[in-house]
């Protein structure tokens, strides 16, 4: 009797088991796309975050080329400088804007153009301040002159015009003083 039962039970057991696989593979399945989730979360959080820090340090790393531009360099300074661009290009950083590139409006910022009517496009003839990425990710864009043609129309659709033509549409105001308002001031 024992055996009748047993036998009339295994189909149902069978099924149980196959629905308790089938459970176990779901959730396994859930768990090993939610670890996959949290570690590309992970990296993405850790890439901001250098992004940040790098951003932050890039006021430090020009004003320590404007020092070796401007004066002899003591060689403690120049070893904090090597240094600090070793570690930064140790987490990515990537400086650019080398004269003569093709002017690219994506991560050059053109500061001066000068007109060249020889020329066939915009190329960068002097570099005022490197453009830094990290990867593919734009930190700041490199601040350039350009010498190129003339353009046939500007942003707006109008024809360009010489420099002292916009003189007389500038509105006089006078100096801000220190009761001028109107502008927001650095704390500290």
């Amino acid at each position: 009797m024992e055996k009748e039962q047993l036998q009339l039970t295994e189909p149902a057991l069978r099924r149980l088991l196959e629905e308790r696989t089938a459970d176990l593979q779901r959730v396994k399945a859930e768990y090993d796309n939610y670890r996959k989730q949290v570690r590309r979360d992970r990296i993405a959080v850790r890439q901001v975050a250098v992004a940040n820090v790098l951003r932050a340090l890039l006021p430090v790393l020009d004003s320590m080329d404007r020092a070796h531009e401007h004066e002899p360099t003591a060689p403690g300074l120049k070893a904090v400088t090597d240094l600090l661009r070793t570690q930064l290009g140790s987490l990515g950083l990537q400086s650019f804007g080398e004269e003569g590139d093709e002017f690219d409006p994506a991560c050059h910022e053109a500061v001066t153009h000068h007109v060249s009517p020889g020329a066939d496009r915009l190329s960068c003839t002097q570099i005022l301040s490197p453009g830094y990425r990290l990867g593919d990710r734009l930190l700041r864009a490199a601040y350039v002159e350009v010498t190129g043609p003339r353009s046939e129309q500007n942003d707006d659709g109008a024809e360009p015009r010489d420099i002292g033509e916009w003189d007389s549409e500038l509105p006089s105001h006078p100096r801000a003083g220190p009761d001028d308002h109107s502008r927001p001031r650095a704390l500290g």
